[in-house]
């Protein structure tokens, strides 16, 4: 995903307690105002559950 960027996706998961699971990435990344890009790929993520922001990364830019 070209357009998206690490940084991106820490601003959109910016406060996140981990570990943590898909719905409570999408409901930080929306409180965060993410654009809808963001919000969708966390969305679509095959992976749930999450022990930090290394594992989101990892899923979110090799899917």
């Amino acid at each position: 995903m070209a357009d998206l960027s690490p940084i991106d996706l820490q601003k959109a998961l910016s406060g996140m307690d981990y570990p943590t699971d898909k719905k409570h990435l999408v409901e930080r990344a929306r409180q965060n105002k993410a654009n809808d890009k963001i919000v969708s790929k966390l969305d679509n993520l095959k992976q749930d559950h999450f022990d930090g922001p290394n594992e989101v990364q990892k899923a979110v830019f090799n899917e």
